[in-house]
């Protein structure tokens, strides 16, 4: 197990990119090599997309999914070891992983209200800094003034590759094209589009190992504290 490095509390680490490119896994990796918080802000849209469903809402309803986007109460475990994501204090760290959540999230996280009530939550975790932050918009957004942004991608199949994996065998080329929809849709919208921040550093995980990308991340940090 790799030592664990200590760096100033008021740290914060962006890391924004597209799904499947091994956001999650280097941003707690990370954290805990650093002593860091975690923060999981898609697990945040996730969440209350799996509320709407719940409650029935129609996710393609913008105006009805407005209506209801300060309803449920959203608690983000910080733990990078062990985070966590509760709805009003349910833990749902499965639920939120389901294909229908999968389905419905892209839109619901359109909704400009439900940016605005998510970007306000992220910010107060964020608070006096040391926490690493995963998303699409954190640098960009949420904390543009972090002290380390970074852009984490990886090639459309490598990144099917792992999504299939975590979800135990998916068909490849549907996984893909999930992906690829999800980017075109994330990277469109008009609010808080998918985009790399003023002052990101570009990182390419295809041909990298989750070890090496958590290593360039660690040095890139340390770098600039």
């Amino acid at each position: 197990m790799d030592e664990q490095v200590n760096v100033p509390e008021n740290v914060v680490v962006a890391v924004d990119g597209t799904s499947g490119s091994g956001k999650s896994s280097t941003c707690r990796a990370v954290a805990d090599r650093l002593g860091m918080r975690y923060l999981d802000t898609g697990a945040q849209y996730r969440a209350i997309t799996w509320w709407m469903l719940r409650n029935g809402i129609d996710v393609h309803d913008a105006d009805a999914v407005a209506a209801h986007a300060e309803a449920p109460v959203l608690v983000s475990g910080t733990d990078p070891l062990a985070p966590t994501i509760t709805v009003d204090g349910d833990d749902v760290s499965v639920q939120i992983r389901s294909d229908e959540v999968n389905a419905a999230v892209s839109p619901v996280s359109a909704v400009p209200a439900v940016r605005a009530r998510l970007v306000a939550l992220q910010r107060t975790l964020i608070g006096d800094g040391g926490i690493v932050v995963e998303g699409r918009d954190i640098g960009s957004v949420v904390w543009p003034d972090a002290q380390l942004k970074v852009y984490l991608t990886a090639d459309p199949s490598a990144r099917a590759a792992r999504r299939a994996l975590e979800n135990g065998g998916a068909d490849l080329s549907a996984t893909q094209e999930s992906l690829l929809a999800r980017d075109k849709i994330d990277s469109g919208r008009a609010v808080a589009p998918l985009t790399m921040a003023d002052g990101a550093i570009h990182v390419d995980s295809t041909e990298l190992s989750l070890e090496e990308v958590v290593d360039l991340v660690v040095g890139l940090v340390m770098e600039r504290v």
